[in-house]
């Protein structure tokens, strides 16, 4: 059974949102591991000489929930890429409205945790680079990238990952409302719309609508 237009659409954002996802973790992880592990977001700076140094990291585990979170949700993405290919051409492809009940309230759980290590990225590299520029050794982030950092090595191109995690968060939060949108008028096409049942209808029953009303058919 062939895919209706609207899975097929809902596939190509899912293969935009793997990109996104996948492109936010690896850039995340990398600036963490330029700082030898240490969490950069909401960090603080401090002058060294003519050098710069991450004096009082974030915990690490906050690097780890906002690079895991598009990660995962990067690899479901795929799988479910892979899911629905293999069904077109193998089983059926149908999706029924527990599956649609299912995959809405994973879309809602992923919009909800994008958005929130989307903020977290936004809010923590402005706090980092605030500390930066406050001990007036540059007027940027970007030109802090140019600055030797404590130890050698530390803070290859900090801000352009974490401008690039941040951005790649922004469109893969976007994408994920507009599948969010698309499973919704699946889930009501799917639905359809309600009737009262009529007099000879086998499930009508004269009693039961005295008691509790007409009762409905849907198509």
């Amino acid at each position: 059974m062939a895919l209706s237009w609207l899975q097929r659409f809902e596939l190509v954002i899912f293969k935009a949102a793997f990109l996104c996802g996948a492109v936010a973790a690896a850039m995340l992880t990398r600036t963490q591991a330029s700082f030898s592990s240490s969490c950069p977001l909401y960090g603080v700076a401090a002058r060294n000489g003519s050098s710069l140094a991450l004096s009082r990291p974030s915990a690490p585990s906050l690097c780890y929930f906002v690079a895991g979170v598009p990660g995962l949700l990067a690899l479901y993405c795929l799988l479910n890429v892979l899911f629905w290919i293999y069904s077109s051409c193998i089983e059926d492809s149908h999706r029924g409205p527990i599956g649609l009940r299912i995959a809405l309230a994973i879309s809602a759980i992923a919009i909800f945790l994008v958005l929130v290590s989307a903020c977290i990225l936004r809010f923590g590299t402005s706090s980092l680079c605030k500390s930066i520029v406050s001990v007036n050794i540059t007027n940027s982030c970007s030109e802090a990238q140019k600055i030797p950092w404590t130890p050698p090595g530390t803070a290859l191109q900090f801000y352009s990952n974490l401008h690039n995690a941040e951005t790649s968060s922004w469109v893969n939060l976007g994408l994920w409302c507009v599948v969010l949108v698309l499973q919704v008028v699946q889930w009501k096409s799917e639905v359809g719309p309600c009737w009262p049942l009529e007099r000879g209808h086998p499930e009508w029953s004269s009693e039961a609508d005295s008691l509790v009303g007409p009762r409905l058919s849907c198509s």
